[in-house]
Formats: structure tokens, C-alpha cells, sequence
């Protein structure tokens, strides 16, 4: 297996980042072929969606989330920005994980798919992603 891990830049407000391209880099560099990438975020409150970007829906994601878990003092855990109990619980929902076939050393992903991180914690501004591919 070979592995790597993204340093990457979210900010101070939510994000539905597009990694695609970091992907698409880390296959290149490894020589990919057939096998599995897997997309893992060591933080517990972030997560990895397969998703459209650039056409609205990481923003409906957005907005759906805060429906969801709305950014009030409603939660338990409460240490950090108002409501960032609600980051806490962001993972049960978008995993922190994904995991993508590798055909001929290209994602098998549909036409408007990206490998996005998704983070709604403003209090972390770095995020590490780790990349793993599993030769076929």
C-alpha cells in the first residue's frame, strides 16, 4: 500500500472542498493502475463526500447540514465556538472516509463527481487528508 497525507487549507467558515484534483496528483505520482484509494480525515469533525461541486450542491449540502445540526447551544459538547458541538457530530453523518476503484490509474467517478472534504469547523484552518491506494 502506498500512502500520503494533504496538508489542507479550510479556512474559518464551512467547506465543501473539491480534493479531486490532489487525488488525480497522488495517483500520477505513484504510477496508479487497478485498485482501491481510499480518502481518510483523522479529525473528528470533518468528513469525505462524493458529490457534485460547482453547480449548487455544496452548498445544499451546507445548508442541509445546518438543518440538521443547527450551530446552537443545544449540544452536549459544548468547548469551542458557539454550537461546534454540532461539528462533533457532522462525522456520524458524512463519514471521515471514502473510498474510490482506480481503473487503469483514473477514478471511476461519474461524470460530476468530486472527492470532497467537508469541514463546518471554523475553529481548525488546517486539515490533514490521507490518501492510501491498494494495488489491485
Amino acid at each position: 500500500m502506498e500512502s500520503t497525507v494533504l496538508s489542507i487549507a479550510t479556512g474559518s467558515s464551512e467547506v465543501v472542498r473539491s480534493i479531486t484534483d490532489e487525488c488525480r496528483e497522488f495517483l500520477t505520482s505513484i504510477g496508479a493502475a487497478d485498485g482501491l484509494l481510499h480518502v481518510w480525515v483523522p479529525h473528528a469533525t470533518a468528513g469525505v463526500a462524493v458529490l457534485e461541486t460547482g453547480a449548487g450542491s455544496d452548498t445544499d449540502l451546507l445548508e442541509s447540514l445546518e438543518h440538521l445540526l443547527p450551530r446552537d447551544q443545544r449540544w452536549v459538547h459544548r468547548h469551542g465556538s458557539p454550537g461546534h458541538g454540532r461539528d462533533h457530530v457532522l462525522p456520524a453523518l458524512i463519514a471521515p472516509h471514502a473510498t474510490v476503484p482506480v481503473l487503469a490509474g483514473t477514478m471511476a467517478l461519474g461524470t460530476w463527481q468530486s472527492v470532497c472534504l467537508v469541514d463546518t469547523n471554523g475553529d481548525n484552518h488546517q486539515r490533514s487528508v490521507r490518501l492510501s491506494f491498494l494495488r489491485g
